[in-house]
Parts: structure tokens; C-alpha cells; sequence
């Protein structure tokens, strides 16, 4: 799932002074699928600490280990992430029992990720980027690319409006980690054999609203909505193409 994480990236880093290091701690609650396809929605707790020293390296339990700078109009970040596993039964992390929908599948392991980006600054106020997340660990579940575009709607002292629109490709391996049915997987589970292809698989558009309190308090809230594309869209898995997302959340940076 990719929400949660990218809520607190843009809040992340705020601020920050060219001479100090800037911590960023956030607070708040989302709501997700719960799992890529699924047509059951889940409420979750989502608590952040990012740390960004001046000289551009970061941890951050969002952003993952790593550096980030720019050069001009260009932006750049090269991270070690982590991508969550996908549980066919049990507990998932404060979103209750799994779906019904995935018995039979097995789980999809976590896997270690070269999480890498790239922006360039169009004029002021709207960017684009392109990324990309390598399987380290875990390579069976494959690896994906993207790419995004940020405008700012309005700006003052206080508020921030942003629209965000973006698109992932996967590669094969990731297309049926996620959406594809093996043969064994068939067996248990019930679906058809089903082999996607590696390609174009998601959209995504999200409104934020970032609203400053004082020089350390900020409140954000998002709204936004996630399709599947082509081969993930056709998936025996994928009950549902299109799903919300939400969120809203406090920071506080110091």
C-alpha cells in the first residue's frame, strides 16, 4: 500500500533551514483499501518521525534511510526503504483481519527497496518527478517505476493547496506478486490462472490542504482516489478498480 507513506513526505522536510538539522513528528489517521483491488476499506492510525540534516541525509520511518538534495531546478533522493508485506490471513498492523478474498494466496514477503527519485521544478509551484522502488530482498516480488505531476493551487503564509496526479508501472514479477494467480495459488484459492503482464497498473490523484498553525504546528488533511489499470485492473483479485483515499494529520516540527 502506498498511501501511508507518501502522506507525510511533503510535510516532511518543511522548513528546513539551510544551516540545521529539522525534526518532523506527525500524528493522524488514514483511510486505505485494504489491500491493492480490494472493495473492503480500512481506518488506520499513522504516526511519523523524519529527522533531515542539513547536509541532506535522512531517516525517516516514511522515507526509509537515505540523501536528498537538488541542484537548480532539479530535485534528488536516493533512499533504503521498505515495502510491507501482504498477509493472506492474520493480523495486518491496525487494520483488524485480513480479506477472505486473499485465502488461498499465500503471503507476499516485505521486501528491502532502493527507493530512487528524481523532480525537476517546470516554474514555481508545479514539478515533476520520476521514481522508482528495486526489490533488494524479496526479489520475486519485483520492482516498480512512476511518475508524477505536483501543482500548487494556492499559496499564502498560512495554506498550501496542492493537486498530485501520478502514474506506476510495474515489471513482471511485481504485476504477479500483486494481481497475478499461480498455478498452486489456483488450487487453493479458487481464481483462475491468471498472468499479467508487466506495464501500466495504477493511477493517482490527490488534493491536500496544508494548513500552518504557527512556525512549528501544521495541520494537513488529504482526499484522493487510486485506480488499477490494464492487466492489475482485469486481476481475479481486483474487486474493486477504483478506491478512495484519506487522510488527515498534525506535524509538528522542530
Amino acid at each position: 500500500m502506498k498511501l501511508i507513506p507518501a502522506l507525510f513526505i511533503l510535510i516532511a522536510g518543511a522548513a528546513t533551514a539551510a544551516d540545521e538539522a529539522v525534526t518532523t513528528i506527525g500524528a493522524g489517521v488514514a483511510l486505505a483499501p485494504r489491500y491493492s483491488g480490494s472493495d473492503e476499506n480500512m481506518v488506520v492510525p499513522v504516526v511519523a518521525l523524519d529527522y533531515s540534516m542539513a547536509n541532506g541525509f535522512y531517516a525517516s520511518t516514511l522515507r526509509g534511510l537515505g540523501y536528498g538534495g537538488a541542484a537548480g531546478p532539479f530535485s534528488y533522493s536516493a533512499a533504503l526503504g521498505y515495502r510491507a508485506p501482504r498477509k493472506e490471513d492474520g493480523k495486518l498492523p491496525f487494520g483488524g483481519k485480513a480479506s477472505k478474498y486473499l485465502r488461498g494466496m499465500g503471503d507476499v514477503k516485505g521486501s528491502a527497496t532502493a527507493n530512487l527519485s528524481l523532480g525537476y521544478a517546470i516554474f514555481d509551484g508545479l514539478d515533476v518527478n520520476v521514481h522508482t522502488a528495486q526489490a533488494l530482498s524479496a526479489r520475486e516480488t519485483g520492482s516498480t517505476y512512476g511518475a508524477g505531476l505536483s501543482g500548487k493551487l494556492f499559496k499564502d503564509d498560512a495554506n498550501t493547496v496542492t493537486l498530485s496526479l501520478g502514474f506506476e508501472v510495474a515489471d513482471k514479477k511485481y504485476a504477479q506478486a500483486y494481481y497475478g494467480v499461480t498455478a498452486k495459488q489456483a488450487l487453493k484459492s479458487g481464481y483462475k490462472v491468471y498472468q499479467p503482464k508487466a506495464g501500466l497498473y495504477q493511477a493517482d490523484v490527490t488534493m491536500s490542504w496544508q494548513h500552518k498553525l504557527d512556525g512549528h504546528w501544521g495541520v494537513t488533511g488529504m482526499l484522493g482516489a487510486s485506480s488499477l489499470l490494464r492487466d492489475a485492473a482485469n486481476s481475479p483479485l481486483a474487486r474493486r478498480t477504483t478506491a478512495p483515499t484519506a487522510a488527515v494529520y498534525a506535524s509538528y516540527t522542530f
